[in-house]
């Protein structure tokens, strides 16, 4: 039953994460036009390359042997998660707009090269996500839970598939229903605690 802590913690980060985020917002423009089912694979084909390289370095690097190294990294990872809420419950509605614009011109890139629609999509999340804050998140919970890879990387596309399926669900509705404002307060609120728990558990 180990599992269902790094799973759980490794879900509800990406999925508050991504709740009105950029990705959320591509898939909404694609709902109309391709079927939930071809969006959600490639949002699954995509996280799994995105959150699960980041996560498997991240557990690489948890396992060196070397003690002192070890928890400098754990260190910095509870530290970037208190950082990274900070930033999340300062974060202006402006930020989202340029994230979304600068993923759509990947999106824009992808569609000339003529490929499906699942690759289209796998390939903008994969490149999309590479250097964001939810890649560095899964960097960090690859490092504090090395032994739990293959669920933390579960619980990371889950979280992202269960995240976009809402936003084909609800479609326009979703932004009506969570506003921008309260799901950053969420998420922030969520990688604070997480990070003051871990610092907790690393002191004591």
């Amino acid at each position: 039953m180990d599992f269902i802590y790094p799973f759980f913690i490794a879900f509800s980060f990406i999925f508050t994460s991504e709740l009105c985020d950029k990705t959320q917002l591509l898939v909404l423009s694609f709902s109309s036009k391709i079927k939930g089912f071809t969006i959600l694979l490639g949002v699954a084909l995509g996280s799994f390359f995105s959150h699960g390289i980041a996560i498997l370095f991240g557990s690489f690097l948890g396992t060196l042997e070397n003690p002192f190294f070890n928890n400098l990294l754990k260190f910095i990872t509870y530290f970037s998660f208190i950082l990274f809420g900070i930033i999340t419950l300062l974060k202006k509605s402006n930020d989202s707009n340029n994230d979304f614009n600068h993923k759509s011109n990947i999106l824009q890139k992808l569609s000339d090269l003529h490929l499906s629609y699942i690759l289209i999509i796998s390939l903008s999340i994969a490149i999309g996500e590479l250097g964001d804050k939810t890649f560095l998140t899964s960097l960090g919970l690859g490092i504090q839970y090395p032994n739990s890879k293959f669920f933390l990387i579960l619980g990371a596309i889950l979280g992202m598939v269960v995240s976009d399926a809402i936003a084909i669900i609800l479609g326009k509705f979703i932004t009506k229903i969570f506003s921008t404002n309260f799901i950053n307060s969420l998420s922030g609120l969520i990688f604070i605690i997480f990070g003051i728990l871990g610092f907790i558990n690393f002191i004591f």
